[in-house]
């Protein structure tokens, strides 16, 4: 059914569960098939990109698709190749790498996922220039994203970028994946549960803008996906299939909605606390920590649903909070993020007696989008996904430490906002 939902989409002729007309992306093309590497010229020549191109990849995308799509493609095309010393980090200093390197360029073709993905399309955008992709694992869900996780000046970001003109992803590719980028896409797909939850309930509550549009997009796929979850860990082909289209769809949602609030909540704010303040943490890929921050989640949202009220206090934190535990410039940067959503004193008596009035609809309807710790748990362990912060080398300590403070990063209100205010 998936499949057909893609191709509406891209030909415009999917309708909106959310108003009039007919949802639209800006990507023109999507293939998720074999032998893609070979093919290369005939999927980048209707998207003009230019006759000039740059492709952007590191050692080990490079030795498994790079070099052969780069070769492909010199066959009606100017081809520079530019590739980093290593796994490189999404920041930046990244970003500014493949900018100068693809000055000449009149188009970027990345071949890789995650991080690299990120770089080059936002990369792309800075350079104003039309871009590409040939993914390498299915990772993460940020393929069809027109926004970049980037780090700037310390901080987590999600950028503007340049949505890619396609999309092009090998099974044979996605399935020799290493298993844990495998688990990590798990990690990154099913974590729709709990972000969705978190962002429903900060439009019932605080009127938000929410949309059903990319959840639609992901529903068939997703309850597929489950019922194959076992055979994930095995590279089964038709379920390494039904992974990619979940996270390229889930990676339209993001386009359709102008931003990451449907795949991207209280989960990935812990995520990101990680990442931007680790240090010297064992090497883990983003959606390993998500499928964590996840499991994490879930369990928060089931403790807090299961109260029959809530009352909310007012929020004693002062910038000084802030500079004191994450440094004068970053806790100075996370209080402008997070000022919009401070709760005053105004604030929470209005919330209580939303909640007086509410909380038993709030409640039942929270409950109708999400799915259990327990349920969650069982599909990343048949993944292969961790499931608690020791399996990714995060201590404890650090790790309630994320947990307490990664809703200070941003000013998304999410559970972890919620159980703060609730006392929880």
């Amino acid at each position: 059914m998936s499949a057909a939902l893609l191709d509406r989409l891209l030909s415009g002729r999917l309708a909106n569960p959310d108003g009039a007309g007919m949802l639209q992306v800006p990507v023109r093309s999507v293939v998720i098939a074999r032998g893609l590497a070979a093919a290369a010229c005939d999927l980048i020549a209707p998207l003009g990109l230019g006759g000039r191109l740059a492709a952007v990849m590191d050692p080990d995308t490079r030795a498994v698709m790079g070099e052969a799509v780069a070769d492909a493609l010199r066959r009606d095309y100017r081809v520079e190749v530019i590739c980093f010393g290593d796994s490189p980090h999404p920041d930046m200093e990244a970003v500014s790498f493949v900018r100068e390197h693809a000055r000449g360029a009149d188009g970027i073709v990345a071949v890789g996922s995650g991080s690299l993905n990120d770089i080059a399309k936002h990369a792309a955008y800075l350079n104003d220039i039309p871009y590409a992709v040939f993914g390498t694992a299915p990772s993460m869900n940020g393929y069809a994203s027109s926004s970049a996780a980037i780090t700037e000046d310390g901080l987590k970001k999600s950028l503007a970028s340049a949505a890619p003109r396609g999309i092009f992803l090998d099974l044979e590719v996605m399935a020799a994946a290493p298993a844990r980028l495998i688990a990590a896409g798990v990690g990154d797909s099913l974590c729709r549960a709990t972000a969705q939850t978190d962002w429903l309930m900060s439009h019932l509550l605080l009127g938000t803008k929410y949309r059903q549009a990319p959840f639609m997009l992901t529903a068939d796929d997703e309850e597929e996906l489950l019922g194959r979850i076992g055979s994930i860990a095995a590279r089964d082909v038709k379920a390494v299939e039904l992974l990619a289209r979940m996270l390229v769809m889930s990676g339209f949602g993001m386009t359709i909605c102008g931003g990451s609030y449907p795949a991207s909540q209280g989960e990935h704010l812990i995520a990101h606390y990680i990442d931007m303040l680790g240090r010297n943490l064992p090497r883990a890929f983003h959606g390993e920590h998500v499928a964590v921050a996840t499991m994490t989640m879930a369990a928060l949202q089931d403790r807090i649903l299961e109260r029959e009220s809530l009352t909310l206090s007012p929020s004693a934190e002062t910038e000084r909070d802030f500079i004191a535990h994450f440094g004068e410039d970053l806790g100075r940067s996370c209080w402008r993020a997070w000022l919009p959503k401070r709760i005053d004193a105004a604030a929470a008596d209005a919330l209580n007696r939303k909640l007086a009035a509410d909380w038993p609809l709030m409640r039942a309807r929270l409950r109708t989008v999400g799915r259990s710790q327990a349920a969650l748990g069982q599909a990343y362990a048949a993944a292969g996904a961790p499931l608690v912060n020791g399996q990714i080398g995060v201590p404890d300590d650090f790790y309630r430490e994320a947990v307490a403070n990664a809703r200070r990063i941003r000013d998304r209100f999410t559970f972890l906002d919620l159980a703060a205010a609730a006392g929880q």
